[in-house]
């Protein structure tokens, strides 16, 4: 009671202008039928002047860092079982510590926990590693390496029997545009390929650190060059602490728009779209091992649908490998996939369900979350993660 007391005084003496005190912003965070375990969570922030440093303290006064990004705050629910929920105080804090450093030397976009590599993304066209190779292979955009949480490499870039695999990388196969059929994809055809235009932005944080690129689809078909897809990508990397069993959250965004006023159709085709190239010790029909949400494998897993599917194997004797997570969102979800019956490919396709277009009026977007891990396939972690990513917790701010 003071601080209004002597704050209603003050202004009725015309000592000092006065402000009401700041209101006091409450977060209610209700788990949903899920049981959260590292969750990401985002929520719509106040509409009112904030300080640049925010966490969330709950009721033990224990505190949470958020992160602020376009316009939402961002933190990581360290559990909250299901049907159960929590409130906490948004506060100020002078706390500046971030989760993953992202780092950008000669074009190269790193990001590491600590002194642990996490991945890089190649906004430049890479060196061709033999120098055999067709300097038509050369390709930026794309990421590579890839790194599980005890070190072990888990992509492969330029293999020497699909030189136009990289890493993890998106592009188009079977397409028509303008009466033409450039293929982004097969590069050696010399009817497409996708460049890397701008490297828009770097950033890190405590919850997740971030790039924002562009890259463009040119059909090669005809005289001159001919611009066909502007896609942007929007690439984060969180800092979860999964304890005993760690493992690393990373979450790609693709958004595909005309260049022209042409749309690009894409007929029936089993491949194209987001790709992955496991290690090159994965190759051969015996040492790449899969697992889809549906249960199925590398035998009777492609051209299925699933939620998300798994690619693993051996590398040096250490088991590791990557769940592919796709949101309930994207285009012809749950997604076809192409799984390659002796190479360590993977695809998610939307083709392979039929023709479709991306049109001035309508583009195409996806978003993808990548669990990299040590050890088999698990399964139980790989449907959490996907149905807390699919069923978000539900946040309500109000003020006091």
């Amino acid at each position: 009671m003071l601080r209004p007391l002597l704050c209603a005084l003050a202004c009725s003496s015309l000592l000092l202008g006065c402000q009401p005190p700041a209101p006091e912003w409450r977060l209610s965070v209700q788990a949903g039928e899920v049981d959260r375990r590292q969750s990401i969570v985002s929520f719509d922030l106040p509409a009112a002047p904030l300080p640049k440093g925010l966490e969330i303290v709950d009721e033990s006064d224990r505190a949470t860092p958020v992160q602020i990004e376009d316009g939402q705050g961002w933190f990581i629910l360290d559990a909250l079982d299901a049907g159960t929920s929590r409130t906490y105080t948004l506060r100020p804090t002078s706390a500046n510590d971030y989760g993953i450093q992202a780092t950008l030397a000669d074009g190269v976009v790193s990001f590491a926990d600590g002194d642990q590599p996490v991945l890089s993304y190649q906004s430049r066209p890479t060196a061709l590693p033999d120098p055999g190779f067709d300097s038509v292979y050369v390709r930026g955009g794309y990421i590579y390496p890839l790194y599980t949480p005890s070190g072990v490499l888990v992509v492969d870039d330029y293999p020497p029997n699909h030189i136009h695999h990289h890493g993890i990388w998106s592009a188009w196969t079977s397409t028509e545009f303008e009466g033409q059929k450039p293929d982004f994809w097969n590069v050696a055809l010399k009817t497409g390929r996708v460049e890397p235009v701008s490297l828009d932005s770097v950033g890190a944080g405590p919850v997740f650190s971030r790039l924002q690129a562009r890259h463009r689809y040119v059909d090669l078909t005809r005289g001159s060059p001919r611009p066909v897809i502007d896609e942007q990508w929007d690439l984060r990397v969180f800092a979860v602490d999964a304890g005993d069993a760690p493992y690393r959250l990373v979450e790609l965004r693709l958004r595909h728009t005309t260049a022209t006023d042409s749309a690009l159709i894409l007929p029936e085709y089993h491949y194209g779209g987001l790709g992955f190239r496991g290690h090159r010790q994965w190759d051969g029909a015996e040492n790449a091992f899969f697992l889809t949400s549906e249960g199925m494998d590398r035998s009777n897993g492609h051209e299925t649908r699933a939620r998300w599917s798994h690619i693993g194997g051996y590398v040096d004797g250490q088991l590791a490998g990557v769940g592919l997570l796709a949101h309930p969102d994207n285009f012809r979800a749950p997604e076809p996939m192409r799984i390659h019956p002796t190479e360590p490919f993977f695809c998610w396709s939307p083709s392979q369900a039929g023709a479709w277009a991306i049109t001035p009026e309508q583009p195409y977007e996806a978003a993808y979350r990548f669990v990299v891990s040590d050890g088999p396939p698990d399964a139980e972690l790989l449907e959490r993660l996907w149905r807390d990513w699919a069923e978000p917790v539900r946040v309500m701010v109000r003020s006091e």
